[in-house]
């Protein structure tokens, strides 16, 4: 396998690695916000939840894609 295949696996892995770590963390700020709705400090953790889902998306496209370009070479 060549650098940039090795690359791609690990991009994959160490993003999902960081991805259930900070799990929890959401978590617990989404219980936060459902528990204070009218709290300042609740849209300042829904903002950093929407970023987490936007920043997971594009991981997630990302991913997919390095694993189709992988195919791609393998075969081509």
């Amino acid at each position: 396998m060549d650098v940039l295949r090795w690359a791609g696996i690990g991009f994959i892995i160490i993003g999902f690695v960081v991805l259930m770590s900070m799990k929890k963390g959401m978590e617990s700020k989404l219980a936060f916000i459902t528990a204070n709705k009218e709290n300042e400090e609740s849209s300042t953790k829904a903002q950093s939840i929407i970023w987490w889902i936007v920043s997971t998306t594009v991981w997630g496209v990302v991913s997919i894609i390095v694993v189709v370009w992988s195919f791609h070479n393998y075969v081509g």
